[in-house]
């Protein structure tokens, strides 16, 4: 075992002992799974009642990025730590889930927010992000494959040919783009199967079941209970890690803690780009002006006339974006126009009857050439799941109520990126190791802090897209 580590008290009648039980085999769960079999720790169990990566884990972008705003710079440092985990994990298993560097690009056509895109840039730059480049002589193209150490920091491009240049399929309007480095994709899927498997390898056990709560001794944890499908368990245990995802707050009420959160339907669409618009080694492209969706008078007409759909007739807000993913065709889309706070999430997630169409239509503004495939529109596919959220938008990660108990979720859309990091520092909390300086940042106890919740309560950016 790690130095540090303090031990629980026996369950009698458990079936089973374990050093740490992991419950959710999503991404933070497999994570922190991974990080604590590579701290020694020898026997781990992952508790999770359905398919491994296969409640949220697959329904994102499955992109990554260090850039992010204030106000100060644990989330770049988190981020920051999390990519060289990235590196270090894509180099071990021989580029399994194909890292790549090309960027995250946000475009406008407003000059007044190339001056904000400038000055977010340059505070990214203050907290350690790299440097803020404006329309450099030797502005460098991403790598169309593998991915750059040294490439950080951001470009702003200005120069109208530059950008017809580079990014040729972006609308003519455009007025400028930031071109973040430090930023690309990856196969969600693909990296938490590492995960999984390199932890499985090296002693973990994937038990399947549905956690119940727990017991405890001399007022710590002392053991896990689960449903499975030969009955009601016990499982004695050391530590337990709460991984649940959307079920959070319902898995950490039964452990004994109550935590902030909420969660957010997000659903995105992938359409055949059959005639190349977007080129195959585009960057996460994102458009931050405010769209008015291009409808024919005729259909602008109609939809004003009807109550429900009015609303596709007004201006929308900024922040469509999409990618090109995989070896053929398929462009991802993704719009968080409608994001509805729920304290419960409700399964299967159904999208809004109109989302893949407005999320073309959106994409269309920023991408003209995406104008070809709206009348008729190709049969999209699509896929949602859940932003499971603290006020902040920052992970919970640390300790919880019931010593041995703790919490590694709330990753909001921003869960691939962050496993590395993630799970080393759930792993770092429950064998005693040293903590990074961003620690405290992401602990339940900051909002018990009056000061802290005043303070983020007047964000007007918490690194959402």
């Amino acid at each position: 075992m790690t130095a540090g580590w303090a031990g629980g008290a026996a369950v009698e009648r458990a079936e089973e002992r374990f050093d740490v039980v992991v419950v959710g085999a999503g991404m933070a769960g497999v994570a922190t799974a991974f990080a604590l079999t590579e701290r020694g720790v020898g026997r781990v169990a992952v508790l999770e009642e359905g398919p491994p990566l296969g409640l949220t884990s697959d329904k994102s972008t499955e992109c990554w990025r260090n850039y992010w705003p204030g106000p100060d710079g644990d989330m770049l440092a988190f981020m920051d730590d999390s990519i060289r985990g990235l590196m270090r994990h894509a180099e071990a298993s021989g580029d399994r889930f194909q890292l790549r560097q090309r960027g995250y690009l946000f475009a406008t056509a407003r000059d007044a927010e190339v001056g904000r895109l400038g000055a977010e840039a340059d505070q990214f730059a203050r907290y350690g992000g790299g440097a803020l480049r404006i329309d450099a002589a030797d502005y460098r193209a991403s790598p169309a494959a593998g991915f750059d150490r040294t490439l950080d920091g951001a470009d702003l491009i200005t120069d109208p040919a530059r950008i017809k240049t580079e990014f040729p399929y972006l609308a003519s309007e455009t007025a400028g783009v930031l071109h973040v480095r430090r930023c690309g994709a990856l196969s969600a899927q693909q990296l938490g199967m590492y995960f999984l498997e390199t932890a499985r390898e090296r002693g973990a056990r994937l038990i399947a079941g549905q956690f119940d709560g727990i017991e405890t001794a001399g007022g710590r944890l002392a053991g896990v209970r689960y449903a499975a499908a030969e009955g009601s368990r016990t499982i004695a245990a050391d530590a337990l890690v709460i991984a649940a995802g959307p079920h959070l707050k319902a898995v950490a009420r039964a452990a004994g803690s109550e935590l902030p959160v909420m969660v957010e339907k997000h659903v995105k669409i992938s359409v055949a780009d059959t005639l190349g618009v977007i080129a195959r080694d585009a960057p996460l492209i994102i458009w931050n002006d405010p769209i008015d969706l291009p409808w024919s008078p005729d259909d602008r007409e109609m939809l004003a006339e009807a109550d429900d759909t009015r609303w596709l007739t007004e201006t929308m807000p900024a922040g469509v974006h999409g990618r090109p993913v995989g070896a053929g065709d398929q462009v991802l889309m993704y719009w968080t126009y409608d994001c509805e706070a729920l304290e419960t999430p409700v399964f299967p997630v159904e999208p809004g009857p109109f989302l893949p169409e407005v999320t073309l239509r959106g994409m269309a503004v920023m991408v003209p050439g995406l104008r070809a495939y709206l009348d008729p529109m190709p049969q999209p596919y699509v896929d949602g799941g859940y932003y499971t959220k603290t006020a902040d938008n920052r992970p919970l990660i640390g300790p919880l109520a019931v010593p041995g108990t703790f919490v590694c979720s709330a990753f909001s859309g921003y869960g691939i990126m962050a496993a590395p990091a993630a799970g080393e520092l759930a792993a770092a909390h429950v064998t005693g190791g040293a903590l990074p300086a961003y620690a405290a940042a992401f602990g339940r106890e900051r909002f018990d802090d009056p000061d802290y919740v005043a303070q983020i309560a007047g964000l007007s950016a918490v690194g959402q897209l």
